[in-house]
């Protein structure tokens, strides 16, 4: 293929990715138009810019802080997101070395259980996780973290021990000649090596915790809202929504979420690609 040909497909394969972005930001982009209008304008104009006769300022986000009561909802849904993405990462870690190093049926089967959990849709289980939870005293913000550490571990343990199988065994019988117990191998010498891969778990977890609804309003309800189940909230009787409200909250509810994930998303595929192609 020459020059010319190669500029060509070049040209077309950044246009079709132009496009793809365009469809995907799109409604990011038109619920930020919208979260500056007047909540009668928002059904009639969804698609046009604020003018002086629709525009708002910042009316909508003063409306749905007081609403919905965001700032408690945000900080239960960051403490929710941390302590069990920390959870997940830290003991799924040490369960996929565990497996990966001491070779036997057990952990064979083990491994299979976790991985079969991938492919369990939660709605098979969350009535009985609901009731069980619940009798276990774990339907609060500090028991939910346990929950999400059993949902979330199939895919971790999963990509862990793609991981681990490419790190030499020789790292770790040399920490542990200089005096090293398991758990300073693993924290000192395996744990680090281990940060593209944690990174990317984190990353996938954090997103879908952060934006869970239907876990968090089976297990804690309205008593402890987080950010999903607060924006629900908007919702008033007989059908009725604040628009202009639910906008403006969507926006506060996205923008955390993507400055993480623009800050932390070139470990994503690096993470993934290390797991898939080193074990």
């Amino acid at each position: 293929m020459n020059q010319k040909k190669k500029f060509s497909v070049r040209i077309f394969l950044y246009a079709v990715l132009i496009c793809v972005s365009a469809a995907f930001l799109a409604p990011v982009f038109i619920v930020l138009l919208n979260s500056f209008k007047g909540r009668f304008f928002i059904s009639e104009e969804p698609f046009s810019f604020p003018d002086s006769q629709t525009f708002a300022g910042i009316e909508n986000y003063i409306n749905g802080l007081e609403k919905t009561e965001f700032i408690s909802a945000f900080g239960w849904s960051v403490f929710i997101t941390v302590f069990s993405v920390a959870a997940i990462v830290v003991f799924t870690s040490m369960t996929a070395w565990y497996i990966v190093r001491v070779k036997n049926a057990f952990t064979k089967a083990l491994y299979f259980i976790f991985v079969f959990s991938m492919i369990v849709p939660f709605q098979m289980v969350m009535f009985t996780m609901t009731k069980t939870a619940g009798e276990l005293g774990l339907d609060t913000p500090w028991g939910i973290v346990i929950i999400y550490l059993g949902f979330g571990a199939g895919l971790a343990v999963f990509m862990f021990c793609g991981f681990l199988k490419s790190v030499p065994l020789e790292i770790e019988e040399a920490a542990m000649i200089d005096g090293c117990n398991p758990l300073q191998t693993f924290f000192m010498v395996v744990f680090p090596i281990l940060r593209p891969t944690a990174i990317t778990v984190a990353i996938l977890n954090a997103m879908w915790i952060w934006n869970d609804y239907l876990l968090p309003y089976l297990l804690i309800g309205s008593e402890y809202r987080t950010i999903p189940i607060a924006v629900q909230y908007l919702r008033g009787g007989y059908g009725s929504v604040d628009m202009g409200a639910l906008m403006a909250m969507l926006v506060l509810s996205i923008v955390p979420i993507v400055i993480f994930y623009l800050f932390c998303q070139k470990y994503i595929i690096k993470g993934i690609v290390a797991g898939a192609v080193k074990g």
